[in-house]
């Protein structure tokens, strides 16, 4: 038996989350602390993720760390160069050394007499720590429907999230089943390569180009000037922060704006009508995840590629491939599964149990909530990265991260200085903010615009989504309230 492991700060999952936390701690002179891995290798989304065509949909400057600029190749860096730049960041400050690796965590239980957590894992023993930072991801739990027969499938299936590299697919009849962003990627990197791809797709989405660009030689070099980075960051970050006009206060600007270039990019790509009308959405734009693409539309408009939609959806599979609804038998190689994540009902996949022995499931049936989307009545000195209603949908996710940074910073600070070994926030604090994010949620394209996505949860609550612009989240999150929390 493994003796127990104990440090000041224990933070679950080494994605972009896990490496702000680590950056953030050392800077406060924190360095008591230990990363936690499920996988065989750090790094999240970006060294997971490694489907064809698997790219970031933000661009570059912006998506990455504040304080770690990079002289990107282009400016929507491709999974590669996002792995590369991860990796970086994780050996410039020692990350490896201060990782576990294998540490699928199992449960964790906060001890009311001692005022710490113990993290238990699976094959890595037991961990103690006094605060617990949980950065494991909104998009970290793969989900796959259980469609009738589906194991007795012959052929190779897996998630876009676990794509298998030895499986050649060249030459092969392929399904991709799913449409949103992964798949988008996916498509058109195989669409020429396979003999015969059939894409299902359950509602078409909005799809605009996408503003790729290549940098050259010395636009690198000057992308390594801080001072200018930082301009560029920042030309990016507010012309990309007006989007939110459209999406909760004009919906008008919506539809003159971005929904007539999404129509105009249809039309242009798409010469067919028949599919046209199969990739036209009935509901506004935005409401879902809005795709950047100049390549989908001519991937599915190839001869190879047959777009299956809801009338003609799965009904079951087979041993042979998939019948589909209108009771079409289409024999296939490989299954590709592009179905998306639990990201809001299953936001922490491990179970947590806080004062008194509530199970955060317990508080979170209804719907998942947290203070500031990070702290929750009743589990002291526990904070979640990327919680409920902290999700952009118009800018980069980092820039939230590293906005709950400081908000949890601020909590150890004035945990360290009032004497006291745990801070919880109160009832009646979370319960105004929650109420607050979802009267704001109601005047948005998200809660409003006629879709189901997986930004609700199975309550109907939009829980993926921060209802406003990102700078207003960043001021409430950088403003501690003192008499909003409990010390003891």
């Amino acid at each position: 038996m493994q003796p127990q492991q104990t440090y000041r700060v224990i933070i679950i999952g080494s994605g972009f989350g896990g490496q702000c936390a680590a950056i953030r701690l050392m800077e406060q002179g924190i360095t008591d602390f230990q990363i936690l891995e499920r996988r065989d290798f750090m790094g999240g989304t970006w060294c997971q993720n490694s489907y064809p065509g698997a790219a970031v949909d933000v661009q570059s400057p912006l998506y990455s760390i504040s304080s770690e600029p990079y002289a990107w190749s282009q400016m929507f860096a491709e999974q590669d160069e996002l792995q590369r730049y991860t990796n970086n960041v994780i050996d410039k400050h020692g990350l490896r050394e201060r990782t576990t690796l294998n540490a699928n965590v199992r449960q964790v239980q906060w001890n009311e007499t001692d005022k710490y957590w113990t993290i238990e894992t699976d094959a890595a023993g037991s961990f103690q720590a006094r605060v617990l930072i949980n950065a494991s991801g909104p998009l970290s739990t793969p989900v796959i429907p259980n469609f009738p027969g589906r194991d007795t499938f012959k052929g190779k299936s897996f998630h876009t999230n676990n794509w298998d590299h030895s499986y050649d697919y060249k030459g092969k009849r392929v399904a991709i089943i799913g449409s949103g962003a992964s798949a988008a990627q996916v498509i058109p990197a195989v669409a020429d390569k396979v003999e015969e791809l059939h894409v299902f797709q359950r509602s078409p989405h909005w799809v605009l180009p996408r503003p790729d660009r290549k940098f050259s030689q010395l636009e690198q070099r000057l992308l390594g000037v801080k001072p200018l980075y930082k301009a560029l960051r920042w030309l990016i970050y507010w012309s990309l922060e007006s989007r939110v006009i459209g999406f909760k206060y004009s919906r008008t600007m919506l539809n003159l704006v971005a929904q007539r270039q999404a129509l105009k990019h249809l039309d242009r790509q798409v010469p067919d009508s028949s599919l046209r009308k199969k990739l036209t959405p009935d509901f506004t734009i935005g409401c879902k995840r809005i795709i950047l693409s100049s390549t989908l539309y001519p991937a599915l408009s190839r001869a190879n590629v047959h777009l299956h939609d809801r009338d003609d959806g799965i009904a079951s599979i087979n041993e042979r491939g998939i019948v589909t609804a209108q009771g079409e038998q289409l024999d296939v190689d490989l299954i590709v599964y592009s179905t998306g994540y639990d990201a809001t009902d299953g936001v922490i996949s491990y179970p947590v149990i806080g004062k008194g022995g509530v199970g955060l499931s317990e508080v979170w049936d209804e719907y998942p909530r947290a203070y500031l989307g990070t702290a929750i009545p009743r589990f002291p000195n526990l904070f979640v990265v990327t919680g409920p209603n902290t999700g952009i949908g118009h800018t980069s996710a980092l820039f939230v991260i590293e906005s709950q940074m400081k908000y949890i910073t601020d909590c150890l600070r004035k945990l360290e200085t009032s004497g006291k070994q745990s801070i919880e926030v109160r009832p009646e604090a979370e319960d105004a903010y929650t109420r607050m994010i979802h009267s704001e949620m109601n005047k948005t394209v998200w809660k409003t615009g006629g879709c189901k996505s997986w930004y609700q949860s199975k309550s109907g609550h939009v829980i993926a989504m921060f209802p406003g612009f990102s700078f207003t989240y960043r001021r409430l999150a950088s403003r501690f309230r003192s008499d909003h929390h409990i010390f003891a």
